[in-house]
């Protein structure tokens, strides 16, 4: 699980990091901007290493949350935002099968091949 979602939250920190390029064009002050999407950039690699921790799951879901909302001010976070909200969903879902599958695996290799 850890692999797939780390991989989603780099995305998202490229895409935080260009949402805040196009959010400049607007009426928001620049230290505005940059200390919204550095917070969010932040997060985003911290929670990379904090996978493995109770609660950084909800904590990436907190940021898909922010990103979908993101799109009042960068109309196109919209969809960037729920494209990754499902990109998050999917990495969950899937890796945590795939963590079961896997330590299923090694137990079966770690009893032996006449356990088989």
């Amino acid at each position: 699980m850890r692999t797939l979602c780390a991989s989603t939250l780099i995305g998202e920190f490229f895409v935080i990091g260009f949402a805040g390029l196009v959010a400049m064009k607007g009426d928001l002050p620049e230290a505005t901007v940059w200390t919204v999407c550095g917070i969010g950039m932040l997060l985003s690699v911290l929670l990379c290493g904090m996978l493995s921790r109770p609660g950084a799951v909800q904590i990436g879901w907190a940021l898909q949350i922010a990103l979908v909302a993101s799109g009042f001010i960068v109309p196109v976070m919209f969809i960037l935002g729920v494209a990754f909200a499902g990109l998050w969903w999917a990495s969950v879902h899937y890796g945590r099968i795939i963590d079961t599958a896997k330590a299923r695996w090694a137990e079966q290799a770690s009893a032996g091949p006449d356990a088989a």
